[in-house]
């Protein structure tokens, strides 16, 4: 059986250069799950592939989207599948590498079928939500879906935002679309974990949020300010960046809550990931290690 090697981990913690190495060593492009490297205009902020990284290996899932774009851990789930579908003639190993923890357990496991939320609907929330606020929005869903209310992230304005247009279009609640059954694939999948001790983990953090400053983040965003409400841009990064263009913060302070929210972020990761026994856990500095591990354990009949 073809198997899809899954090379996941917290922000900044080392994924980039190791996974351009893993592809190279199998000989498989890089199926990118990064939710936010989807978007074409958002390359400093998201620390996407440069150039020559790109032309070292071929990246699927990099830079295919506009900035209007509606996209989605479903979409992706089902792109995903399309596309293994094709490579696996060709390909014994593949790989996947990425943080953005939906996308990979939408992939891996599989999430439920939640209906398209359409066009009207979904413009229909965008104003209320600029009209009316998170708070108000928030509140709704507390009388409408109780259940997810009580377990949602009630500051994540993606998913409470998401939420309220399931139920308004469908006029059934959130919750009932939920059944958490995971999905059989038709590979092997093999999870590779990259984690760093904390301070360490940290300190590239901060390092790597300078680095953005450094090479124009703010121009970026700035580039992107009249679509500040689209929901790519809801992300730590960019909300920074626009308070700074906003005039409410100074640019050295926006940095340091970057590096913050950054920070929270990664924490976030770290105990999403801790609760999937399926992980091989190693530093990003044991490469042979790795690569060793994936050649005992994947299919190869190349």
């Amino acid at each position: 059986m073809k198997t899809l090697i899954v090379l996941l981990g917290p922000t900044a913690v080392g994924k980039t250069e190791l996974a351009l190495q893993l592809a190279e060593h199998i000989g498989s492009p890089i199926i990118n799950a990064d939710s936010r490297q989807l978007f074409r205009e958002m390359r400093i902020g998201t620390a996407a592939p440069t150039a020559e990284q790109l032309a070292r290996v071929k990246h699927y899932f990099v830079g295919t989207l506009d900035i209007h774009d509606y996209y989605s851990a479903a979409r992706f789930e089902s792109d995903v599948l399309k596309l293994t579908q094709e490579l696996f003639t060709t390909h014994d190993r593949l790989l996947m590498s990425g943080g953005s923890m939906l996308y990979l357990d939408a992939v891996c496991k599989g999430i439920d079928d939640i209906p398209t939320i359409d066009e009207d609907t979904r413009a229909m929330m965008r104003q209320r939500l600029q009209e009316d606020g998170l708070d108000t929005l928030v509140q709704e869903l507390r009388v409408l879906d109780p259940e997810y209310y009580a377990q949602a992230d009630l500051k994540n304005t993606k998913r409470i935002v998401h939420a309220l247009e399931i139920i308004y279009q469908t006029g059934r609640t959130f919750t009932s679309f939920r059944t958490a059954t995971r999905k059989q694939r038709p590979f092997n999948i093999l999870k590779i974990g990259l984690r760093r001790e904390r301070d360490e983990l940290f300190d590239r953090i901060n390092r790597r949020v300078e680095q953005m400053a450094a090479d124009g983040l703010l121009d970026e965003a700035r580039h992107l300010l009249p679509y500040r409400h689209e929901n790519a841009l809801n992300t730590v990064g960019y909300k920074e960046m626009m308070e700074v263009l906003d005039g409410t913060w100074t640019l050295p302070f926006a940095i340091e809550r970057m590096k913050k929210n950054t920070r929270v972020y990664a924490k976030k990761q770290m105990t999403w990931f801790a609760h999937d026994t399926d992980i091989h856990w190693f530093h990003p500095d044991e490469k042979e290690k790795i690569l060793s591990f994936v050649d005992e354990n994947s299919t190869n009949n190349a």
